[in-house]
């Protein structure tokens, strides 16, 4: 294992960073990459404190540029997990078409970005990609809308990549953790005074926000998801999905056979009442 590497993008905090520490820990040669390299303490003390070392390098997954500059620097590569993303919580009516495509191009495009400029290193080393996306990749979520647009188009095109990816050696995987205790939510940018701006839409996010709050208080660790990643880059025939929770599979599972629709929408109606 000593011999192989992987590039990890979003390893500033939360999942990125334990699966820079926990492939380390295996015996991964580690490409940890985030936009800003200033934030890469954390990720330093954790890798320090475990023993290993990872290699920092700097990568905007939104810059084609940036990810063709740092993929350059890489005589090989053996796997890339795609984790780099940004949550967002509003409604169409109440915000720009920007707003979601900005949302759209973190994480949707990142990913393509990053996966396009790897797979001719996937291809020469039979390696695999692995994307973290979400259970709001196959639920689509109130107040949700632009992140799991994008969930959805990540879990669809890395679907469809799979079959083809894999006549040419390389294996696609998508990891759909649920709630999980990182810096991810704070990152989502509600205001104090979201609420108050919300209008005729303020009472459903007040109860999808105390819903939320509750799903959070009982959250996966990022070092759980992490081994599950880790597990997915070892293993012989790595599946196409992986739902990292008991939780996850929970709720997920009614979807995968809701044939018309409405065990969704009942069960996600009912957190707006």
């Amino acid at each position: 294992m000593s011999s192989k590497n992987v590039l990890i993008t979003g390893t500033s905090s939360g999942i990125g960073l334990a699966t820079a520490v926990a492939a380390a820990r295996s015996g991964w040669d580690v490409v940890a990459t985030m936009r800003d390299t200033a934030k890469a303490g954390a990720l330093l003390a954790a890798a320090e404190e475990a023993g290993v070392t990872v290699d920092v390098r700097a990568l905007d997954v939104t810059d084609p540029a940036s990810v063709e500059a740092c993929l350059a620097g890489l005589d090989r590569l053996d796997a890339v997990v795609n984790n780099a993303g940004a949550g967002h919580v509003g409604t169409l009516e109440q915000e720009s078409v920007d707003d979601v495509r900005a949302v759209m191009e973190v994480n949707f495009f990142g990913v393509l970005h990053v996966t396009k400029a790897a797979l001719p290193l996937l291809r020469a080393s039979k390696g695999r990609v692995v994307t973290v996306t979400s259970v709001g990749g196959v639920i689509g979520q109130p107040f949700n809308e632009a992140y799991c647009a994008a969930k959805f188009a990540v879990e669809g095109f890395m679907e469809s990549l799979a079959p083809v990816a894999a006549t040419t050696g390389v294996s696609v995987s998508v990891v759909e953790p649920g709630a999980v205790a990182s810096e991810f939510v704070s990152n989502v940018g509600l205001a104090g005074d979201v609420l108050e701006q919300a209008g005729p839409y303020a009472p459903a996010l007040s109860a999808y926000l105390e819903r939320t709050r509750g799903a959070f208080a009982s959250a996966q660790t990022p070092q759980d998801v992490a081994a599950q990643v880790v597990e997915l880059l070892a293993a012989e025939r790595p599946a196409f999905r992986v739902l990292t929770s008991d939780a996850a599979r929970a709720f997920v599972g009614p979807k995968l056979k809701d044939l018309d629709g409405s065990a969704v929408q009942d069960a996600t109606g009912a957190w707006l009442a």
